[in-house]
């Protein structure tokens, strides 16, 4: 009754089924281990000293920035020069929009430095004038997948959706650090950012869509399997029913 498993037709489906269940398994075990990889470092960030407890070190030796150099205070000197606001971000619940002031270097480097949260509504304080060191925690530049970046487009002039050298190298005549430092005082009027956690270190929306994914490639094998028992017992009645002379219902 199952020499039917052997013809062309479910020789293609029976194909299709022994590489569909180890792809899904495959692909599965690889989104749990990233899951899994995401969790390991988010208890060994937690474990790990402060790195702001860190003595402050050059920013030139802290770069580029990962995560053992992320949340490092970082001294630059120079000059500040242009200044942007980055709206839309939230401090303790609140919406504001970050100071962001782009600190000249004695290398010619040019370092974004957010000086800190300004509410809505709120004067922007001009950066100090002259040479001036500043220290702050090293953060590395955003993307559109950052926490608290929404790039929708269309901001007026001195405007910027996210802290990246990519964006400001359209926006500013000189070459920019791909990085960026959140001072830990903030001038009057403003208030201190806390320095955020390095990337892909916490149990974030993409760590829980990593452990979803690895349900659904699971559920996927599975349901291949179904369908497949599915299809071989309705053939196997088929062919039953056309032995014992019984027609099918229309």
């Amino acid at each position: 009754m199952y020499r039917f498993l052997v013809t062309p037709r479910w020789l293609g489906i029976n194909v299709f089924v022994l590489l569909a269940i180890p792809v899904c398994i495959f692909m599965g075990t690889w989104q749990l281990g990233r899951f899994e990889d995401r969790v390991a470092s988010h208890e060994a960030a937690k474990a790990a000293p402060d790195p702001g407890e860190r003595p402050a070190a050059a920013l030139e030796s802290l770069l580029p920035v990962d995560q053992e150099t992320s949340g490092r205070h970082a001294t630059a000197s120079g000059r500040y020069g242009d200044q942007f606001l980055v709206p839309d971000r939230e401090l303790d619940g609140e919406s504001g929009s970050y100071v962001l002031t782009m600190l000249r270097t004695d290398g010619g480097k040019a370092l974004p430095v957010v000086r800190g949260w300004l509410p809505s509504g709120g004067k922007v304080p001009a950066p100090p004038t002259g040479e001036v060191t500043v220290t702050g925690s090293l953060q590395a530049s955003e993307s559109t997948g950052s926490d608290g970046v929404r790039a929708g487009g269309g901001l007026p002039q001195g405007q910027l959706a996210m802290i990246s050298a990519a964006s400001l190298v359209n926006v500013v005549p000189y070459d920019v650090y791909d990085a960026w430092v959140t001072v830990s005082k903030a001038p009057d009027g403003l208030r201190a950012v806390p320095a955020g956690a390095p990337q892909n270190t916490g149990l974030d929306l993409k760590a829980f869509q990593n452990l979803g994914y690895t349900g659904e490639w699971f559920v996927f094998a599975g349901f291949v399997v179904f369908m497949w028992f599915r299809l071989v017992r309705r053939e196997a009645e088929a062919i039953r029913d056309r032995q014992l002379g019984l027609e099918t219902a229309a």
